[in-house]
């Protein structure tokens, strides 16, 4: 894997050879600052938006819009959490830095620009809080954070594996993600567990799950709702506590009832309070990276989606700030 070096900060700058983000202006997360040369140091946890995705999906595109879609949901006057007493934002000295400069359908540009912005976040000690994309991003992110955390540990809470190939549709795509990453050395076997997968699948003898079942441990949605968040989440601490652990959360987790708005929805997902009963559980985790993804504006219903995606962001970060 060729290390792509450092990238310069110049969120809202021209865009260049080596600088990885947008030149258009985009508003910030729940109104936190721009992030500049004055303050990107100073802040513990930052927002990074990917509007990418692979163009490869035969029904619905639209994960590229997702990073404005849920800023539009999270509007700086509700940002504190009811069940806690923290201002999550303040004490991380959150900072936005805007989106990556990503045409999508482009991988070969793309991805190395995905990973210099990552990169650029972690030379500052910073948790990157990215909001997707499709999940094809999670790889060129992947990359970057294991290059800093090289024991490092996934939880992939999705109602697909994304670890499994489709004949045809070339080796990277919203499917592939962690088959390369196990194949480029990212993660090892049994360094990643998969929350919530379901539903309709490309073969009729659950290829897709049996492949990921060969390599990383598997919950099903069936076995989630079954044993509860609690039980899950120990599990998960218990396989995982002491190791860098990279959260990728793919809305489509949750049931489309709550969440229309995504790529590849599947019915029979959790509800919404089960959902982030179980995030809110995972504190225990020494969680280095935040990958919230798969929201698609065009197929949302009066926001929906997006304002569960903020609220998806909010949790990360309350748990972020309980921990450091």
């Amino acid at each position: 894997m060729t290390d792509p070096g450092p990238a310069p900060i110049t969120a809202g700058g021209p865009l260049s050879e080596g600088d990885p983000f947008s030149p258009y202006d985009v508003g910030t997360f729940a109104g936190v600052p721009r992030a500049n040369s004055e303050n990107r140091a100073q802040a513990r946890a930052a927002i990074l938006g990917i509007p990418f995705d692979t163009g490869t999906n035969a029904r619905r595109i639209g994960c590229r819009q997702g990073p404005e879609h849920i800023r539009r949901s999270a509007p700086p006057e509700r940002r504190f959490l009811f069940h806690s007493d923290r201002d999550a934002i303040a004490e991380l000295n959150v900072v936005d830095y805007g989106n990556v400069g990503v045409v999508p359908g482009k991988v070969e540009q793309a991805f190395p620009a995905i990973e210099r912005a990552v990169s650029a976040i972690l030379d500052h000690g910073t948790l990157p809080v990215t909001m997707g994309g499709d999940g094809s991003v999670s790889l060129p992110q992947l990359r970057a954070v294991s290059r800093r955390f090289p024991d490092l540990a996934v939880v992939h809470v999705d109602a697909h594996t994304d670890a499994f190939d489709v004949p045809g549709a070339g080796p990277y795509t919203t499917s592939t993600t962690f088959l390369r990453a196990e194949e480029e050395g990212l993660v090892g076997r049994e360094s990643v567990v998969h929350v919530g997968p379901r539903g309709l699948g490309i073969a009729p003898d659950g290829t897709a799950s049996a492949v990921a079942a060969e390599r990383h441990r598997v919950i099903s949605s069936d076995e989630f709702c079954a044993h509860g968040p609690a039980a899950v989440a120990d599990d998960i601490v218990a396989m995982l506590s002491g190791r860098p652990v990279y959260l990728c959360w793919d809305m489509d987790f949750f049931d489309p009832s709550a969440a229309p708005g995504v790529a590849s929805p599947e019915w029979g997902g959790p509800d919404v309070r089960s959902a982030l009963a179980f995030l809110r559980l995972l504190w225990r985790l020494d969680i280095v990276h935040v990958d919230v993804n798969t929201v698609s504006p065009p197929h949302d219903l009066h926001e929906t989606t997006g304002n569960l995606a903020a609220r998806v962001i909010f949790e990360c970060l309350d748990l972020a700030a309980s921990r450091r």
